[in-house]
């Protein structure tokens, strides 16, 4: 057999591969609903404040994802599908109301040096969402709330 019959051989088989993987499709994070243990409804959150949570965290933390178009093209969904357990594994908003107060305390702590430090939101999220780049303002406005969230639970 010849070298290009062996290689065109092979790209069919990449091909049908590829066609193949489309028809296994991970489980979507969606939820119309919104929990009675959401940060929403356990902690004082502005407007501004909540919908940069929304734009920047809630696709990873939390039980309701906005999934992109390029997330039905496997490999990616099944990338994605990782990325948003470890993130909600990490930190979900839709259930920061069932967590205890000592790791409630933990996350807000966790939330403030992630956003100093330029951990998250992840650069590779960053690089696809253009509305999740940070300003200088919005970071100061999320560590801020975070510290305040944290230090009125405290009090509780």
């Amino acid at each position: 057999m010849s070298l290009r019959k062996k290689i065109l051989i092979a790209i069919g088989i990449v091909f049908i591969v590829f066609i193949v993987i489309q028809f296994i499709q991970p489980v979507r994070n969606k939820s119309d609903q919104l929990l009675a243990s959401d940060i929403s409804h356990i902690v004082i959150t502005s407007d501004s404040v909540q919908g940069l949570l929304k734009n920047t965290c809630y696709d990873c933390h939390s039980n309701n994802t906005i999934y992109p178009w390029y997330s039905n093209v496997q490999p990616m969904g099944w990338l994605m599908a990782e990325h948003i357990k470890d993130g909600k594994d990490a930190l979900n908003f839709s259930e920061f109301g069932s967590y205890s107060s000592r790791r409630q305390l933990s996350k807000l702590n966790g939330i403030a040096n992630s956003i100093r430090n330029d951990i998250m939101p992840l650069k590779s999220y960053k690089l696809m969402h253009k509305n999740a780049q940070l300003s200088a303002n919005e970071k100061v406005l999320l560590v801020k709330w975070a510290q305040q969230t944290k230090d009125s639970l405290s009090v509780k």
